[in-house]
């Protein structure tokens, strides 16, 4: 088959990418649940295939089929078959719970992490300044990459559970609070 058949072959949807479009347009549960059925234990074992244990495939395996009933519109079936879309999602997931799984837990009680007692008053006033620059430098940054800045670090929510919270790609999460980061540190250079 030459590439020019491959082409006209996505132009015409396959069963399962007329369901995800259905999905995607209508928000036809039914469509879903036909998905869901089939992807759903072809999803399980692959990642059993992958190493996961039972229980954590089962609910990664239920986050890929929410993803793919929250994010329906996003397919494309000239670009990609369904199964392929939905193992793409497969794998990004499991790699997201590989790096949760990597990340060290951090104990409140290490000494490192209690802050020190400010007795100093000039140092407050000085901690105080600081505090008003910050968000002073935050209100000169755009309001998408600012708000991605206060959920990462004043409401300590993880790069990926900010995606999920404000339907975004990983990746333009990551980068726009990187740029936010570097928007700071040019105006807060004048301070240090």
């Amino acid at each position: 088959m030459g590439s020019n058949a491959k082409v006209a072959s996505r132009a015409v949807p396959d069963e399962l990418s007329e369901l995800l479009i259905a999905v995607a347009v209508h928000r036809d549960r039914k469509a879903f649940i036909r998905l869901f059925e089939h992807f759903g234990p072809r999803v399980k074992s692959y990642l059993k295939r992958l190493g996961v244990n039972d229980s954590e495939a089962d609910d990664l395996m239920q986050e890929v089929m929410l993803t793919v009933w929250r994010r329906a519109e996003q397919f494309d079936h000239r670009k990609a078959r369904a199964s392929t879309w939905i193992f793409t999602i497969t794998r990004n997931k499991r790699i997201d719970a590989i790096r949760k799984e990597r990340r060290p837990e951090l104990d409140p009680n290490d000494p490192a992490l209690v802050p020190d007692r400010d007795d100093d008053p000039s140092e407050a006033v000085s901690a105080n300044e600081w505090r008003a620059a910050i968000r002073k430098a935050i209100d000169e940054v755009p309001e998408e990459q600012a708000r991605l800045l206060r959920m990462s670090f004043f409401e300590d929510k993880t790069h990926d559970v900010i995606a999920k919270e404000l339907d975004l790609p990983l990746g333009t999460v990551k980068s726009r609070i990187r740029l936010a980061v570097a928007k700071l540190r040019r105006s807060l250079e004048d301070l240090r």
